[in-house]
């Protein structure tokens, strides 16, 4: 019997090793990881030059407390990864996972106007549907209602108002002010933050707004007072073909951006948020720290393997590579939708890509949810790894499938993605 605490009852393979995009299971089956495991392993597995730094880092500096020193590894990333981003002044608080970052980024705007002055801002707003992470707090900001429903008797409502989802198909600009109804309905003076994915990600399969949305969410926070947060976990670190999705908006900005998952691109738990210089003074200013941390926060091995990994981006080009990549898949399932009905649309940016499912006679989601569920099923048996999510529509309707393999996928590789899928899709039909 397992001593292991599984996370469902459902029987799991044992990975025994994985090469690229591709694991093993201890039966000797070969997956084609179509979605980075939760699109995090980005540059593939395998590559020993990201082991070999982090063995170096733990043969040189295994961990020191963020409390007490700061390290070589440390403060040559965050410099690195700001320039990647083109965060010019802006300071790196480094994490082990998303769920930290999205902690650290609620608390840090929170503390922002607390120090200013304004500690009646306690409100963030997001949107539904989104999902920022499963501690309580980022869960609290998620309008993702199937993972939320059970514990929400744990959390004050009123301090996460939800905006509803964009439309893609509407003007931009115009569907921003929706922000600007809510945050005047609030209390512009109550109101801390706005965070939202730029590309949505497991709530709503790659869904983003149109041009000018972001534009005009900028300056409505601007003249609200309101900080603007990226979540940028998912859609970072070039998995939409730029180095953040953010800045496919006329190149926007913003006062803090939420980063993990291709950070580290699964070789180390890494994560973090980026933090503007007027954000970061501030709080040095006022009460002289960040009244927030955790154990492992900057961990040396962690940081290492996000230097190398991004050494690896970089040197590679995989941001263009995904951006390139990308189209074509797009197209390849643009194709697919031709001949599978139940594929309602398909969207994305990049190597991140969505596949919205549901009846096709109706155009609208089922009434019940499962269809993704089964054509995950069907995937992971032809050995494609697909992340099959539902609740888009409703909180619970609404199926839909994302896909996000390796920015260093082969063109071969992509070509075996979509055939496999074209066959697991059947189920559906």
């Amino acid at each position: 019997m397992s001593s292991v605490f599984y996370r469902s009852s459902l029987p799991y393979p044992v990975a025994v090793r994985a090469e690229g995009p591709y694991l093993w299971d201890s039966s000797g089956k070969r997956y084609l990881d179509g979605a980075s495991g939760a699109l995090v392993a980005n540059i593939g597995q395998g590559r020993a030059e990201v082991a070999e730094a982090m063995a170096q880092a733990a043969r040189t500096l295994a961990f020191v407390h963020g409390s007490q020193f700061s390290s070589p590894a440390l403060e040559n990333y965050s410099a690195r990864l700001m320039k990647f981003l083109d965060f010019p002044g802006y300071r790196f608080w480094a994490v082990s996972g998303g769920s930290e970052a999205t902690e650290s980024a609620i608390k840090l705007a929170r503390q922002y106007h607390a120090e200013r002055g304004e500690a009646q801002r306690y409100r963030i707003i997001t949107r539904r549907p989104s999902y920022h992470g499963a501690s309580l707090g980022a869960l609290a900001a998620s309008g993702m209602g199937a993972r939320r429903a059970l514990y929400t008797p744990l959390m004050n409502e009123d301090a996460w108002p939800k905006l509803d989802r964009p439309d893609p198909h509407r003007d931009g600009a115009q569907d921003a002010e929706a922000l600007r109804t809510l945050i005047a309905s609030l209390g512009p003076e109550t109101v801390a933050a706005f965070m939202a994915e730029p590309v949505v990600g497991a709530s709503d399969a790659a869904l983003a707004p149109a041009s000018g949305y972001y534009e005009r969410v900028a300056e409505i926070c601007c003249e609200s007072g309101v900080l603007f947060i990226a979540d940028e976990v998912m859609s970072g670190m070039g998995r939409c073909g730029t180095p953040l999705a953010l800045r496919q908006w006329s190149g926007v900005t913003p006062d803090i951006a939420v980063l993990g998952k291709g950070l580290a691109a699964g070789y180390a738990p890494l994560a973090g948020i980026a933090a503007s210089d007027e954000v970061y003074r501030t709080v040095m200013d006022g009460s002289g720290a960040f009244r927030h941390g955790f154990t492992y926060a900057g961990h040396p091995v962690s940081v290492a393997a996000g230097a190398a990994v991004l050494e690896v981006l970089e040197g590679e080009h995989l941001v263009e590579r995904s951006r390139e990549l990308g189209a074509r898949l797009l197209e390849g399932l643009r194709d697919l939708k031709t001949r599978h009905p139940q594929m309602l649309e398909v969207r994305g940016r990049g190597l991140m890509l969505g596949v919205v499912l549901g009846d096709p006679e109706t155009g609208e989601s089922y009434a019940a949810p499962g269809l993704a569920a089964r054509i995950g099923k069907a995937a992971f048996q032809h050995g494609l790894i697909v992340y099959p999510g539902s609740g888009a529509a409703d909180g619970v309707c609404g199926d839909h499938l994302l896909l996000g393999p390796a920015l260093s996928l082969t063109e071969g590789q992509a070509g075996e993605l979509l055939e496999k899928l074209d066959a697991a899709l059947k189920v559906g039909e």
